[in-house]
Order: C-alpha cells, then structure tokens, then sequence
C-alpha cells in the first residue's frame, strides 16, 4: 500500500473521510479515545467528525461520567469513555510509572513508590477534589522536600480523572482530580493473569479498527506499551497483512474499510495533538517529513486533499490560516468555507470570519 492508499484509509477510520453519524459517545469509543491537554481542542476534533455536533452533548457525557478526562496513553491526557479507562488503565501502570521515574527519578530517590501511592489515596479518600500542588502540600510533612508528588501520582500511581467543570464547552479552569474509582463508583479491571493480556489483545483491535493500516511500531508509538508485539501474535491468525512502500509489514482488520486512493479528501481543520497525527511512529501517510514536528508542537492543522497544509489559529473569533506550501484556488476556496463554519461553530455562530495568509 502506497502513501496515498493508507492517507485514505486513515481517514476513513478517523472519521475525516465523511463526517459520521454517530452518537458522540460512540465516536470517542471508535477513536479510542481523544487526546486532550488542551481541554478545549477534542471539541474541535468531534466538530470535524461528526455531522451535526453539538458541545453539549460531550459536555453532558463528562457531567454525566460516561467520558473522563485522566492519564493514560503515553502518559497523556486523553478524553476517554468511562469504560475503556476501567478496562485498561491496569494494562499502563507499568508504563506510567516507567515515564514518571524518567522524567522525576532523582527527585523521587529516597521516595518509596508503594508508600506514596497509599499515602495519596490515603489524602483522597474524603472525596474531595484536588490540584496537584494540593496534593503534594498534603504529603509535604512526610516528604518535605519533594516537589513533585502531586503529578506523580495523578500521572502514574493512582488512577485519577480530571472533574468538571475543566473540559466542558467553553469554560475554563484548573485540573482538580478525584479518585478514578470514587467518581466511576468503580474499581479499575484487575491485570490480568500471567501468560495473558486481554487488554491488550481488545487494544489492538481498537487501534486497527481507528487508525490501521498499520506496523507493531505504529500502535506501540500510539499506546506507549512496549508489550504490545506479543498480543498482535496472539491474534495474527484473525488479521491481514500489507507492505508499506518502505517494505514494512502493516496489520489489519481483514473488513475495516479501505477505500480506493483516488477518493477525493474534503478539507478539514484538525485541533492540537489530534488523533490522526500523533497516533503513528511513521506519520508519512498524512504529514511530509519537515513538518512532524508541528503535530507535538501543539500547531492545529489544515488537511487538504488528505494531507497536513496549513496551520490555524483564531484571532478575535476569525480563524486564519497559514498555508505551508502553495494551495491552488480551489484548494483556497475550500478552505475559506470550511473556515468560516468552524468559526461559525467556535463562536456560537456570532462570526463567521476566515483569513487565508500567503
């Protein structure tokens, strides 16, 4: 499979190809899940995937605790269905932990991990809601001299998620975390016996069915789990293979939607540290090389003709848009009008304002 042929499958999987009729509910479920950081962007991302979109609905799943905000994938913050955070979270402690001793290892010598998670739970256990730094002054009598505490363990050690109102439309706020069990009524799924991984066979699956075709490598860039070649293996027999034009094997779902290269691709305005960017080791199939950096940078992309463009901002509730190569006058007027109804959207439809720069 050529560039072109996986850049159209991707974004039919990402629901970039044809905006999709699907509950939101449903479209974080097939996404497996939205990379959100940035609380306001997975609004965005929903708005260019989903036909008639509506904030409120994504702001009474958070409300209502069927989608979460909390650490997971490659330690970062993902908006995630209730459910999948319960059944895989046990599957990245390892992960987590690894990540937060890489970043945190000489501020944490000295510092029993097991005593401060306990101690953590211990300061969350009334239920109520807190910052990072209100943890870590919280544990600050027994490790006074670490500053830290308070990320590592909503980071890592013990499951947590973000509360409203932080990531509902159009309000803002500081994180405070509570309990991932206390706020689902819940504990997270066990791991799972020796010699097993159902997590992370039904990851692997997911990630297939939202971002394949694709290489061991790719779904281990996107899951951060480096245990992950074991459970393709356990279920090659189910799957299909392709060669990339590099000669790298790419797994698939033998009945996941592939279309024909010569699909014409709409325009489509991606928010920062979107899905479709960061979810590959490889991310040829949809941004050249010279511009990969923008999608860790926090740059939001213009996709024309399936491809990264542009980049955009909003400026007093106009979107503009900064082209990275020459877009040809079609191109140009299909950006304009899909700018200004993502400004209509952006602003409750006060403005509908577009500016294309050279």
């Amino acid at each position: 499979m050529d560039d072109r042929a996986l850049n159209r499958a991707t974004l039919a999987r990402q629901l970039l190809l044809d905006r999709a009729g699907l509950p939101v509910l449903d479209a974080v479920r097939h996404l497996c899940g939205l990379q959100a950081q940035e609380p306001q962007e997975p609004f965005t991302g929903l708005w260019s995937r989903l036909r008639a979109f509506a904030p409120a609905e994504l702001s009474d799943l958070l409300l209502g605790k069927r989608v979460v905000r909390t650490h997971l994938m490659r330690r970062t913050v993902h908006l995630l269905a209730a459910e999948d955070v319960l059944a895989w979270r046990s599957r990245h402690d390892a992960m987590l932990r690894q990540r937060v001793l890489g970043v945190y290892r000489r501020e944490l010598d000295g510092v029993d991990l097991a005593e401060l998670a306990a101690a953590g739970r211990e300061v969350m256990a009334d239920g109520e809601p807190r910052t990072m730094p209100e943890l870590t002054r919280a544990l600050a009598d027994r490790w006074p001299a670490h500053r830290a505490l308070g990320e590592v363990l909503v980071a890592a050690l013990v499951p947590m998620v973000q509360v409203p109102p932080r990531g509902l439309w159009r309000t803002s706020g500081g994180a405070r975390h509570a309990l991932l069990s206390a706020w689902l009524g819940r504990e997270v799924d066990p791991p799972a016996p020796n010699g097993t991984d159902p997590a992370g066979v039904a990851m692997v699956r997911r990630y297939l069915a939202a971002f394949g075709p694709a290489t061991v490598a790719d779904v281990r860039a996107w899951s951060g789990l480096a245990g992950l070649p074991a459970a393709v293996a356990s279920i090659r027999d189910e799957l299909v293979t392709f060669k990339d034009e590099r000669g790298r094997e790419l797994i698939d779902l033998p009945d996941a939607p592939r279309p024909d290269p010569g699909t014409p691709a709409p325009v489509r305005f991606l928010p920062a540290f979107d899905n479709a960017l960061l979810g590959y080791q490889d991310r040829t199939r949809i941004v050249d090389d010279a511009h990969r950096g923008l999608s860790v940078a926090g740059d939001r992309a213009v996709l024309v003709d399936g491809r990264v463009a542009a980049t955009w901002t909003v400026d007093d509730g106009k979107v503009v848009v900064t082209p990275l190569r020459a877009l040809t006058r079609a191109h140009r007027t299909a950006v304009g009008e899909e700018g200004r109804e993502l400004s209509s959207f952006l602003s409750d439809g006060q403005t509908c304002g577009v500016r294309i720069d050279r």
